[in-house]
């Protein structure tokens, strides 16, 4: 079962400050009240007795401790910067299975949690931006993947692994090889927009159709793995609910943010392989 952490923290959050609220409000003025009702009743007041009239409910007491601390978490996690975790290849060389990244929230627009509606407008995803993004057929799934097309381009891929944006070949440079899944695979440095980093091509795998070409429509994005034949992203998508013509396509509503940095790597989490920091950096 896939849980909506975002929805159980807004949740706790509004359980946690109403506790406090109903303190704040009525239950303290009652006690100060009762404290006060017992001093003015005896000569000596006894101080365990006060202590225990002002004591707080247990739930109370819980509700006010994890307020603040909940409130910070539901800010920076909202709106400033959320982490995850890569579970998959699909973005080698550039991210590793078992990467923790962090995902910048304001990038493309302030959106407030769990309806994910956007409030303020700050700006667009860029082509080469590395972005996190709600799976267009299961919103609950995030993907992340490298934004090739914008809103009105058009994508083509070859079948001899070549990407045209707009007609224009994406240059790329050959770096290095290294072992494949059924032979071997070949690093190239392509640079898309502003970002130059590095992809992988299986030598002996076919994915792609011959000559496939995509128009990105208004309000979408067109996104790819820089594992080129192993990523499942916008080339290969199917969901017979969407509409043919946005088929493979991230609506902007999809967008979570943008991966900045790797913070840690930790690959197989138990005591046996304990996390490293060897791949801490910005993202490419």
């Amino acid at each position: 079962m896939s849980l909506n952490f975002p929805l159980l923290l807004v949740i706790a959050v509004f359980v946690c400050g109403l506790l406090a609220l109903l303190d704040l409000v009525f239950l303290a003025p009652r006690r100060r009240a009762a404290i006060a009702s017992y001093q003015g009743s005896v000569s000596q007041p006894d101080g365990v007795v006060v202590e225990k009239l002002n004591k707080e409910p247990l739930l109370v007491e819980y509700g006010k401790s994890f307020f603040p601390v909940l409130f910070i978490v539901l800010v920076l996690r909202s709106f400033l910067v959320e982490p995850f975790q890569i579970p998959s290849g699909s973005m080698k060389p550039t991210l590793d299975v078992g990467d923790f990244i962090l995902v910048n929230k304001f990038s493309y627009g302030i959106r407030l949690p769990v309806i994910d509606r956007k409030v303020i407008e700050v700006g667009d995803p860029q082509r080469g931006d590395v972005m996190v993004f709600r799976y267009p057929s299961d919103p609950n799934v995030n993907y992340i993947k490298r934004v090739v097309g914008l809103p009105g381009d058009q994508i083509r891929y070859t079948a001899d692994k070549r990407l045209f944006v707009n007609g224009e070949s994406i240059a790329e440079q050959l770096v290095g090889s290294e072992p494949g899944t059924l032979g071997s695979a070949e690093l190239y440095k392509e640079k898309l927009g502003a970002a130059e980093h590095l992809i992988r091509k299986e030598m002996s795998r076919y994915r792609a159709s011959p000559d496939h070409t995509w128009t990105v429509p208004a309000g979408h994005y067109f996104m790819m793995g820089d594992n080129r034949d192993n990523s499942n992203d916008s080339r290969y998508w199917d969901d017979p609910s969407i509409p043919k013509d946005l088929l493979g396509m991230v609506p902007d509503k999809n967008i979570v943010g943008k991966a900045f940095a790797v913070w840690m790597s930790w690959p197989e989490p138990k005591l046996s392989h304990l996390p490293n920091f060897s791949r801490v950096g910005l993202i490419k």
